[in-house]
């Protein structure tokens, strides 16, 4: 961790002085073909990984970070269901990484270029070319060109960094932005639009009071790599302290968690109500009231917030004993002829006879002689293990995921979205020292804010968590993680491969 002598202490900046940015859409530069179909072409976009220098607060001088296009947050997408799109992902970094590699890590080696990138849309259903496979990394000066057909419904998804043993300093240097799926069916919803919906990314870092970035070591210089980053400041679309002025009506808010290992327990003012409409993938059956919503990293949610009960004041947007941002509602506004229906979505429920099979996979952490952590497994594999999972294409599979750990893991599949059956605890040591699953209490079902359509799950320390996985879209190699970025980047990430039928 940083000298404390040289850590900002956000109380001492004057907070709500800058505006919360909104992140630019995308426009395309032209036409290129269809790598499907030679004969249709799709919207093409070319975005570059930069260096960059931003204002976090009026206060503080402009701070080095890595973004898209020249911003970080990068600028967002917005595009259709089944409207494919062609991205070049240009690598204009320089060659010298300014956060403390660590060599020691698989994939991270000392024999690697320092800056290399690759970019995964995340939650996209997506061909394994096109998915930013770990492996798959660029260096400055080249590029890659990036396929998304988009078949899915409307969603907010994100893009970002996914090299293999520095992901977790790439997206901490700022590599991440917001990519926003529509369909017709949301918006006959007639849900709050235009300037009444706000894409906020939150995040966590550890600035110094020269307002530079500090990624926090381990103190060995050899082996920097630390297992969680918790850090002094958060930032909403990359600002600290902003504020937002709205009229007294319905927003909605779209809210996602970037941070590296940090979780939001969000909430507004005095715990005024929010309704929740959606999560990962999309939107829930129906509205469910909320007055704290939990958001691990890489979580999405939608809510509606209604801001006509709050003419004139000031209402913070906080997460635990932290305030994030102030929404300034004005005393009077436009008429507000949008609605929050009762009925959102039809989301049928997969029943578990559906699946073909199970599997039963844990979470593992090593420890030294200290008890200090050496790093995360999935299933005690490393990653550079043969493939051990093969589901076969358009099946339904049950995971089971076992957390031996203490930490709670946001867990991430690529190409698929899943529903959450259930989470169980159960008897760890028995488990580790005979390999019996014993459960100590009943299955606790999913949620009403967890029971959509899902890509990042929570796995709580010593409880079984069950997804139950439809496999569809492509065949190909893809992987599945934690997104604590820390145990992504030392071995809490395993390969999958979806296979056709006679393989």
């Amino acid at each position: 961790m940083a000298p404390q002598s040289t850590a900002l202490d956000p109380n001492t900046l004057k907070p709500y002085i800058d505006p919360l940015p909104l992140p630019e859409v995308l426009k395309s530069t032209g036409f290129k073909p269809d790598p499907t179909d030679q004969k249709k072409s799709l919207p093409f976009y070319r975005v570059a990984m930069q260096e960059i220098h931003q204002k976090v607060h009026r206060d503080l001088p402009p701070t080095r970070m890595w973004g898209f296009n020249g911003t970080s947050p990068g600028p967002i997408f917005e595009t259709r269901s089944g409207q494919g799109l062609l991205v070049e992902w240009a690598n204009e970094l320089p060659l010298k990484h300014f956060l403390p590699i660590d060599h020691t890590l698989h994939g991270a080696e000392a024999d690697k270029p320092e800056v290399r990138c690759v970019i995964h849309l995340h939650g996209g259903k997506t061909p394994p070319a096109s998915d930013g496979y770990p492996e798959d990394w660029v260096v400055p000066g080249k590029s890659l060109l990036y396929h998304y057909p988009n078949n899915q419904a409307s969603s907010l998804l994100f893009y970002h960094d996914h090299t293999m043993g520095i992901n977790r300093l790439n997206i901490y240097a700022g590599l991440q932005g917001l990519f926003i799926i529509r369909d017709e069916a949301e918006e006959a919803l007639n849900l709050p639009r235009g300037k009444y919906e706000i894409p906020i990314l939150l995040f966590d870092r550890f600035l110094r009071s020269d307002g530079q970035l500090e990624y926090p070591v381990s103190g060995d210089p050899k082996s920097p790599w630390v297992p969680e980053v918790y850090s002094n400041v958060m930032l909403a679309n990359g600002k600290l302290f902003p504020y937002l002025e709205v009229e007294p009506r319905k927003y909605r808010l779209r809210l996602m968690n970037g941070s590296n290992a940090r979780f939001f327990r969000l909430s507004f003012g005095n715990l005024s109500p929010m309704h929740q409409i959606s999560s990962d993938q999309g939107l829930l059956t129906s509205p469910i009231k909320m007055k704290r919503i939990l958001l691990a990293p890489a979580e999405r949610v939608d809510i509606i917030f209604d801001f006509s009960q709050h003419a004139g004041e000031n209402i913070i947007l906080k997460s635990d004993s932290f305030d994030i941002m102030q929404f300034r509602v004005a005393a009077t506004g436009t008429a507000d002829n949008s609605s929050l229906p009762p009925t959102l979505k039809t989301v049928p429920r997969i029943p578990e006879t559906q699946a073909i099979k199970t599997r039963r996979l844990t979470l593992d952490e090593n420890m030294d002689k200290v008890q200090q952590s050496m790093g995360m497994m999935l299933n005690n594999t490393p990653w550079h293990m043969p493939v051990t999972e093969k589901p076969v294409i358009n099946t339904t599979e049950i995971w089971e995921l076992v957390n031996l750990t203490e930490d709670t893991h946001p867990i991430h599949l690529h190409l698929v979205k899943f529903q959450l059956l259930d989470r169980r605890s159960f008897d760890v040591f028995l488990y580790q020292d005979k390999g019996e699953l014993r459960y100590t209490a009943p299955a606790i079902p999913a949620s009403p804010e967890e029971s959509g359509w899902k890509d990042t799950i929570r796995c709580e320390t010593g409880q079984v968590t069950r997804i139950i996985v439809p496999f569809e879209g492509y065949t190909g190699r893809y992987v599945w993680h934690c997104h604590l970025l820390e145990h992504e980047d030392n071995e809490m990430m395993r390969p999958f491969e979806v296979i056709e039928a006679h393989s």
